[in-house]
């Protein structure tokens, strides 16, 4: 079984802001000494784990991630009819869970040898709504949350806080592909934290860019401009355009461990998976600029060798040189010399390939699925 398979897409987007920072403007990055403009990995998961695509291939093996889950439990006791200090009591049980559990007996001896040295014992303040979000953001398996869910029933009908037994509610096996792919982390309980056998760079533009600006105004549509004619409202916004590089690399050996070898959900999560890197795309100001594309080039690669990135192909700017130059057909150009430079050295950094290119065209999506996301290699 060949144990990684590599992605290497270039997606050309028009004018867009489809990731921004802190100040609203598009994400930049400096790379081989020029600025390029940049989606970073969050953001493109995100976007391909919330789509319509993958939630409709992976019914039913999607997590959710949050930290109101205490809330939702708090509801469901409440609804039930559970008196409201018991519903904040109980459910805060089930958020220590997730929280990694009660404090060390250390801790807690030394906090009651010194609360005995008051005069005066303080009563404990009641949990508060907000007490019930778990300290971190905690992404819930499916498995998961049907236990915490059917909980929060269980000690509704017989109107009793839950037991230590009942609140075994962590799973290390579960069925979400979501997890599987990108992982999970809960620093108090590292035993169930889920290592991600995809590995997702960040998108890059494979050309020098320079942010713009666009100046707009919005006109009030009852002004019959007789005594004003001026614009309504002024605004500012921050956009760019450019054609991304992206890499991805998944550990198939890992994503068949992360789920319970499963060879059918396997499949159907690395065929989602390509699908919607392929035409997913962040949601960030697409109302302003309806920046939506479809990969022009795929190129993918199975192997048992190390994985590498191609990126450095991109280190030396694009540039086109005259009007009958395409972007693209230089990327390709640049991509493929490299990866061909790269295997005279090291010998086949893959053991297969398969290409895709709409600007020829040349494959298919559906060519590159069959070839990705079988188990067997015949």
């Amino acid at each position: 079984m060949c144990r990684f398979i590599q992605l290497h897409l270039l997606t050309s987007y028009p004018p867009s802001n489809l990731n921004r920072d802190d100040l609203g403007r598009p994400k930049t990055a400096r790379m081989g000494g020029f600025e390029r403009l940049r989606i970073s990995s969050q953001s493109l998961k995100r976007a391909w784990r919330k789509s319509e695509l993958f939630e409709t291939a992976l019914a039913g093996h999607i997590g959710v991630r949050t930290k109101k889950m205490g809330i939702e439990v708090f509801d469901t006791l409440q609804q039930k009819g559970i008196a409201e200090k018991n519903a904040k009591d109980w459910a805060l049980k089930i958020v220590e869970v997730f929280n990694g559990g009660k404090k060390k007996e250390k801790e807690e001896n030394k906090k009651e040898k010194e609360k005995k040295k008051k005069k005066e014992k303080e009563p404990e303040p009641e949990p508060t709504i907000s007490s019930l979000e778990t300290k971190q953001l905690v992404h819930f398996s499916p498995e998961e949350q049907a236990a915490v869910m059917q909980l929060a029933e269980t000690i509704a009908q017989r109107n009793s806080e839950p037991t230590k037994e009942e609140l075994q509610l962590l799973r290390e096996k579960h069925s979400a592909a979501d997890i599987a792919l990108f992982g999970r982390m809960l620093a108090k309980t590292p035993i169930y934290n889920i290592e991600a056998a995809a590995q997702v760079a960040h998108a890059i533009t494979v050309h020098e860019v320079a942010v713009e600006d666009d100046f707009f105004t919005a006109v009030d549509d009852l002004n019959s401009g007789e005594q004003n004619a001026g614009a309504a409202h002024l605004g500012e916004t921050e956009f760019g355009a450019g054609l991304y590089y992206l890499y991805i690399c998944i550990d198939r050996a890992l994503l068949i461990e992360n789920l319970q070898n499963d060879e059918v959900l396997v499949n159907k999560t690395l065929a989602a998976l390509v699908e919607c890197a392929a035409k997913v795309a962040p949601t960030g100001k697409q109302n302003s600029f309806a920046s939506r594309a479809y990969t022009s080039y795929l190129l993918a690669e199975k192997g048992n060798q190390q994985p590498r990135s191609l990126s450095v192909a991109f280190l030396k700017p694009v540039k086109v040189g005259s009007k009958d130059d395409s972007m693209l057909d230089k990327a390709i150009e640049a991509l493929e010399t490299t990866r061909k430079n790269m295997d005279k050295v090291y010998g086949n950094c893959a053991d297969k390939s398969i290409v895709m290119n709409a600007n020829q065209p040349k494959g298919s999506l559906d060519r590159i699925l069959k070839f990705i996301y079988s188990i067997s290699d015949k």
